[in-house]
This record gives C-alpha cells, sequence and structure tokens, in this order.
C-alpha cells in the first residue's frame, strides 16, 4: 500500500535511546523516512542512530525546556511527523495515591504531560507548514485506571486530552493529531522492572499474551501515514484486547 509509505517523510521521535522510541524509529527509517531521534540520553540515542544507519541522526532535548525543544526544531528545519514519546515510566514506585512522593509526582507531570506540550509548541509552525502529522504516546491504562499507580496514569491521561484539544486547533492547517495507547509492552524496563513480566496481565487480554515491542509500531505507522488522512483526535487502542472502548 503506497500511502503506508513514507518515503522522505522528516520524522522526529522522543524517547529514543531505547524501548518503543528506538523501535518507532527503526519502523520509521524501515518506511523510508528520513528521522531525527531525540533523547536526554545523549549515549543512549546516539547507539540509536548509529544502529539505524544514515537515514537517521540523533540529537540532544530536555522536552521540560521550551528552549531545548525549540533548539532541536530549529536542527530539524522541517517536520512532517512528530513522535511524543518521551515519558517517564521504568523505576516509578508504586502505592496508594495518598502516599505519593510530592517530588515524584511534579516529576512525571513535568516530563510527560509537560513534555509534550513543550515539543508541539516547539514544532507547530513546522508541522502547520507541512500540514504534517502529531502521534501521542499516550497509554491504555488511563482505561483501567491501574491501581497504585496514579501519577502516571493520570500523566497519560492528560496527554489524551491534549490530543483532542491539538486537533482542533490545529486542523484549520491541516495538521492531524492523534493518540497511541499502547497496553503492557514487553519493553527493557518492564522486563527490568516488573516480575513476571512476560504473564503480566495476560489473561486479561483477547489474545492470551502481552504485547511485543514490534506490535505496537504498526499502530503509529498507521497514524503518521495517508493511510489515516482523515483519522485525527482519535486514541488508537494497542493492548491485544484487555481493554474495549
Amino acid at each position: 500500500m503506497d500511502q503506508l509509505k513514507l518515503d522522505r517523510k522528516r520524522v522526529v521521535v522522543t524517547g529514543a535511546a531505547g524501548g518503543l522510541g528506538r523501535a518507532f524509529a527503526a519502523a520509521f527509517v524501515e518506511a523510508g523516512a528520513h528521522v531525527l531521534v531525540a533523547d536526554v540520553n545523549a549515549a543512549g540515542v546516539a547507539e540509536t542512530a548509529e544502529m539505524l544507519g544514515e537515514n537517521c541522526r540523533s540529537a540532544v532535548v530536555d522536552v521540560t525546556d521550551f528552549d531545548s525543544c525549540a533548539a532541536l526544531a530549529a536542527e530539524a528545519g522541517a517536520c512532517d511527523v512528530l513522535v511524543n514519546n518521551a515519558a517517564l515510566y521504568a523505576g516509578l514506585p508504586r502505592g496508594p495515591f495518598e502516599e505519593i512522593d510530592e517530588a515524584v509526582w511534579d516529576r512525571v507531570m513535568r516530563v510527560n504531560i509537560k513534555g509534550v506540550w513543550q515539543m508541539c509548541r516547539a514544532f507547530s509552525p513546522l508541522l502547520r507548514k507541512s500540514s504534517g502529522a502529531i502521534v501521542n504516546v499516550a497509554s491504555a491504562t488511563v482505561l483501567s485506571g491501574s491501581p497504585q499507580w496514579m501519577h502516571y496514569v493520570a500523566s497519560k491521561g492528560a496527554v489524551i486530552a491534549m490530543t483532542r484539544v491539538m486537533a482542533k486547533e490545529m486542523g484549520p492547517d491541516g495538521v492531524r493529531v492523534n493518540a497511541l495507547a499502547p497496553g503492557f509492552t514487553l519493553t527493557e524496563a518492564s522486563l527490568d522492572h516488573i516480575d513476571n513480566a512476560k504473564e503480566y496481565g495476560a489473561d486479561r487480554a483477547a489474545l492470551k499474551r502481552s504485547a511485543e515491542v514490534a506490535d505496537i509500531v504498526g499502530g503509529a505507522l498507521f497514524l503518521a501515514s495517508g493511510l489515516a488522512s482523515f483519522t485525527t483526535g482519535q486514541t488508537l487502542v494497542v493492548d491485544g484486547g484487555k481493554q474495549f472502548i
């Protein structure tokens, strides 16, 4: 399908030092795009670019800082697709909402919510010029209301809310804004920090298994491609059938 091809599309992926971000970048490169991968982890994102070859280059960005995001936009020069993947997830302490440390709460909100806003602010002129697309990475945990994890769940719910607002504000310039909401996925972070990760929640899925990284990337490609040319303000849940909405 030619509409799924992203030949010469200019794509920016944040949080690309590993995990889903690296997988998104690899999928876009394979689809023919030129990808700028960005992360606060300079060594990790440089490794991603080296792995993916000549159609991928790296940059360091702090998504919570507008000047840093604006510098990234200036370095990109042009953008057809922005994938906002950077977020705090691995190692976040879990516990009752009454006991969440206020500093941890503020840090989660600063990265997971403010970071998406800052990147979209910085890249808005480029995306409006190209009539491009934004893919904001949310989480299916918003639908299940995962207990003991209110800071993360709340932050990803805000990503979905912001997606809907931006879709309406940027739509007149032809910019499509959608959210991708993966379920629990077997990334390095999940395998390192969750006991029995490969079995975690599989019994609740219609497909009776946990998601591999490869199961998620197709959603991002779809939302960025011509196949989704009339899709905006939506949340695509990719979780093997744990949630039905």
